[in-house]
């Protein structure tokens, strides 16, 4: 017999294999490949553009230093020449003019000596002040007898007590600049000096400082000069442009930038990304950047005063778009060539490959038909003549064989099953007559033997009872009016028979409960529950148990007192027994809603040793126990019994070690 609740479809499952096995390395693997390739290149790429920007600034600060020291040492030769000497021996005018030829030959924008307490002993500029400042660093260690260099910020009223043109060219306004920090200023007045000073005697053995400098502001010279020795003939690719910048704060004071065709970028100012990284943290920035007006692979490194203060900063770049281009250029053509080896050998792939999947494809769909029930399906003659020409042939014969073969099981099958459901219908109503009459033997015997210890039970304690309740009447006969003052004691006995008779009852109500049909009123359950307290306070007080009563309950319920109380102490003394070592005994009364039906709900929960939920299952079954010393097995059966009576549920909810909760519900008394 064939099984049809599997539908199998290997053809179309090698059609697509044989389809990813062809297109996969051409359209997935290879494009993969290509696409990590290219990544990596990109990488590399860009890696050693920014290497090459980090060897240009490198050149760029070397070329400052070198500005730097050699400044100081043709300021210390200057001063510790003869011809100094022979100067500052001789009157004033000589000193001068040996200072001019000076700054012509050093190319110095400033040059002049003055005295320890600031005092100008000359100057190469006729203007400048008779007392200069003499707190900068490189003057205080000139004075105590060492040279130095350094590079400091001058204001503009500095510049203006060495000269007024040096404050002027110095001055630059600030230009709107997209992307920079937002400022206030409208121009910039300070000047980035480089500025050397070294100790010299005149004449007369009189102590004082040589004092010369250069100017960086609008430098075109210096920055140019950077821009040759990083950026030579032929060193980028057509298209691509080196520039170099000098930064006072953020404002570009020096540079070859262009705004326009033969305008200098001067007073412009970098990016506020940029400022934050490099002046605001001191890191240097080797990345791309927008500069001015286009993108450059730019590297930036902080410039630091004579105070070790950062002041500016120092740039080299070039344009990115040519490399970018150049980048773009050889994807396309990459892709391109991709495309052209994809189109010319894909169909080639294809046509090998329907060689293969369309012999398959008949075999599929012959198996499809046998598959809906036609047995007479065949796939015939292939043109293949391989390994799956074979196949469709064998597949042929032996579907020939399974057609016989399934005309014959299914004539035995048919015989078989007939057989077997009419042994199984026997087998069926015999078992549940069985069970039936095993569950009710099992309930007979037991409702027997309940019945005869119940009727037992109830004469031996009724006759006691009336015993008791006459002597008591001839008790109180006796006395006469001193009865009266054992009044409580009588009254208690009274109500103590009272009880054991009531129990006596209730036995009986359990043996048949048909029979006996205790009074029922109407009253609140929660003084009801409070009153059961007393009742078990002995069994609290040996087991250290704490109890919470908690009586929210404002509805009535309709039932026997006495016989609630006793549901509510077996509940209690339950909980009890699972507390052996003391714990927490919780007793609730509220309103609640079952079915559509108003009510109360009583729960009785403890936090005891808990039950197994296959043991919680049975707790209601007549004569099942978990106490074997001391329980019977008919407390929780007849608190059902009772609760049942009045249309009410009792259910319990335990899991073993976290105690167990009993919930009574009762509907509203009408």
């Amino acid at each position: 017999m064939i099984d049809r609740s599997r539908t199998i479809r290997p053809a179309r499952s090698v059609r697509y294999r044989l389809l990813a096995i062809a297109l996969l390395p051409m359209l997935v693997i290879l494009p993969l490949l290509l696409g990590v390739t290219v990544y990596r290149w990109n990488e590399k790429f860009d890696a050693a553009l920014i290497s090459k920007v980090n060897g240009d600034l490198t050149i760029a600060h070397q070329y400052l230093a070198h500005i730097l020291d050699n400044t100081g040492e043709q300021i210390a030769a200057l001063g510790g020449s003869v011809r100094f000497r022979d100067a500052a021996d001789d009157d004033a005018a000589g000193l001068k003019a040996l200072l001019d030829a000076a700054r012509v030959r050093l190319e110095l924008d400033f040059l002049y000596v003055i005295d320890p307490d600031g005092g100008l002993v000359t100057s190469v500029t006729a203007e400048t002040a008779a007392s200069l400042r003499t707190d900068w660093p490189v003057i205080r260690d000139a004075l105590s007898g060492r040279s130095s260099t350094g590079i400091d910020i001058f204001d503009n009223a500095d510049l203006k007590n060495l000269s007024p043109d040096l404050a002027a060219r110095a001055r630059l306004p600030l230009v709107p600049t997209p992307n920079a920090v937002p400022t206030e200023r409208t121009e910039e007045t300070r000047g980035m000096v480089v500025q050397s000073a070294s100790p010299v005697t005149l004449g007369g053995g009189r102590k004082a400082v040589l004092v010369g400098g250069i100017l960086l502001n609008q430098n075109l010279v210096f920055i140019d000069t950077i821009n040759d020795l990083v950026y030579r003939a032929a060193s980028l690719p057509e298209g691509s442009q080196g520039t170099a910048t000098l930064f006072l704060d953020d404002v570009r004071i020096s540079t070859n930038v262009r705004l326009f065709e033969g305008r200098r970028a001067l007073g412009t100012r970098v990016s506020a990304a940029v400022r934050s990284a490099v002046f605001g943290e001191g890191r240097t920035w080797l990345d791309s950047a927008f500069v001015v007006n286009d993108w450059y692979i730019s590297a930036y490194e902080p410039i630091t005063d004579s105070h070790g203060r950062r002041v500016g900063m120092l740039y080299v770049g070039f344009l990115e778009a040519p490399f970018t281009a150049a980048k773009h250029q050889t994807v396309l053509t990459i892709g391109l060539a991709f495309l052209a080896i994809t189109a010319a050998s894909v169909p080639i792939f294809l046509r090998w490959a329907r060689g293969i999947f369309e012999p398959l494809e008949r075999v599929d769909a012959t198996i499809a038909k046998v598959e809906s029930g036609n047995l007479g399906a065949r796939t015939g003659p292939v043109d293949s003549q391989d390994e799956i020409g074979r196949v469709a042939v064998h597949l042929d014969d032996l579907l020939d064989q399974l057609e016989r073969s399934d005309r014959q099981l299914r004539s035995w099958n048919e015989e078989l099953n007939a057989r077997v459901d009419e042994r199984t219908r026997e087998l069926q109503l015999a078992n549940r007559q069985l069970e039936a009459t095993t569950k009710q033997l099992i309930m007979s015997e037991k409702l027997a033997a309940i019945g005869e210890i119940t009727a037992g039970v109830a004469h031996e304690i009724n006759n006691p009872i009336a015993v008791m309740q006459g002597n008591l009447e001839v008790i109180r006969a006796v006395v006469g009016d001193r009865a009266e003052q054992a009044k409580v004691e009588f009254q208690l006995l009274d109500e103590q028979i009272q009880r054991i008779s009531q129990i006596v009852t209730k036995l009986l109500q359990f043996a048949r409960p048909e029979e006996f049909a205790g009074f029922v009123d109407r009253h609140a359950p929660g003084p009801a529950v409070a009153d059961c307290l007393p009742l078990v306070q002995h069994l609290l007080a040996r087991a250290a148990i704490e109890v919470r009563l908690e009586n929210t309950a404002e509805r009535l319920v309709l039932m026997n007192r006495t016989e609630l109380q006793q549901v509510i102490v077996n509940l209690m003394v339950n909980a009890i027994h699972a507390m052996p070592d003391g714990g927490r005994l919780r007793i609730e009364t509220r309103d609640s809603d079952r079915g559509g039906r108003p009510g109360v709900e009583i729960v009785v929960s403890d936090n005891g040793v808990g039950m197994d939920p296959d043991v919680a299952a049975k707790v209601f079954d007549p004569f099942f126990t978990t106490k074997r010393q001391q329980g019977t097995g008919l407390g929780l059966s007849i608190s059902q019994t009772l609760v049942r009576r009045q249309g009410g549920t009792i259910s319990v909810a335990s899991r073993p070690g976290e105690g167990a909760t009993f919930t009574v519900w009762l509907p509203e008394a009408a």
